[in-house]
């Protein structure tokens, strides 16, 4: 339930059980990197990023809340640092807003903000799982698990690391929250 939020658009190519391959268009993101552990990156990243589209910009320009809010390892960083840091304890996290489609690279308002980034994201696919539940550590390994135990059996790879994605206010009811993980797959999938 997203409540007819937009969202980027996608194809679904295949279904695995609970699981849905899909190739998405390019989208633009506004993101921030926050260290930090993983249930506390989204809350730190949401009002850096939520600013920025209520009109922190230049020319005070307000956006559409679209969704999902995704979060993920940083990749930069993860390559830079041992895996012992990359832990539940803490890391760094790349977390994005989806930007509403009529906004382009070349009309998207300049971020007052320095650590708010504004990029396209290429075309890709991703196997996603969907599932309800409270923001959690466990309830997202749960779910991350089981994708990844699914993609095995079915000999498909992925590569990189998961990327949470949520798609309702953090005062929506549990029950009724719309959350996913996605791993990224090669475009022959």
């Amino acid at each position: 339930m997203s409540h007819a939020i937009e969202e980027p658009v996608y194809e679904v190519k295949r279904r695995i059980d609970d699981v849905e391959i899909r190739s998405y268009a390019p989208y633009l993101v506004a993101e921030v990197v926050v260290d930090g552990p993983p249930e506390e990156a989204g809350k730190a990243a949401f009002p850096i990023l939520a600013a920025y589209i209520f009109g922190k910009n230049k020319g005070e320009r307000k956006l559409e809340m679209t969704a999902p809010v995704t979060q993920s390892k940083d990749p930069v960083k993860m390559a830079m640092t041992a895996p012992v840091t990359q832990t539940a304890k803490g890391g760094r996290f790349v977390v994005q807003f989806v930007l509403p489609r009529d906004v382009t690279l070349e009309t998207a308002p300049e971020p007052l903000d320095p650590r708010v980034q504004v990029r396209q994201v290429p075309a890709h696919s991703v196997a996603a799982i969907r599932y309800s539940g409270r923001w959690t550590q466990a309830n997202d390994e749960e779910h991350i698990n089981k994708l990844q135990a699914i993609m095995r059996s079915a000999g498909v790879t992925w590569s990189g690391e998961p990327i949470l994605s949520r798609y309702n206010a953090p005062f929506t009811p549990w029950f009724l929250r719309r959350n996913e993980v996605w791993l990224a797959l090669p475009q022959e999938n």
